[in-house]
């Protein structure tokens, strides 16, 4: 199977979309912190990432675990410090998926322009 930059493009695609529903997720987990009876909400990326090539792919899907959306029915009451920092960790995702991204591009263009 050939990989080509239009695959890694579409790649990124999906995993800045997932990161960006996390990150909706995540933001009504903070602003329901004190709702009774809310049931948190988080998106796993392991569902989606097992289907890709590379071994850090792989590696990263089985590190994150099973299932693709979680609403995780615990009794206890949602933390609002550890959804800050999950809000954290999401944004540097989000950063690094848009940078990969911004590379992915700039390998096209320079591609593009060596050809003419």
């Amino acid at each position: 199977m050939i990989f080509t930059n239009l695959d890694c493009m579409n790649k990124t695609t999906l995993m800045m979309d997932l990161i960006s529903q996390r990150q909706r997720a995540l933001g009504s987990n903070v602003a329901n912190v004190d709702t009774p009876g809310y049931v948190r909400r988080d998106i796993d990326f392991s569902q989606y990432l097992g289907n890709m090539n590379s071994p850090l792919e792989t590696k990263l899907s089985t590190k994150l675990g099973p299932s693709g959306v979680i609403e995780d029915r615990r009794e206890k009451e949602i933390d609002i410090t550890e959804e800050l920092a999950e809000l954290q960790k999401n944004s540097l995702m989000y950063t690094m998926a848009t940078r990969r991204m911004s590379n992915i591009i700039t390998q096209m263009k320079t591609v593009v322009n060596v050809g003419k």
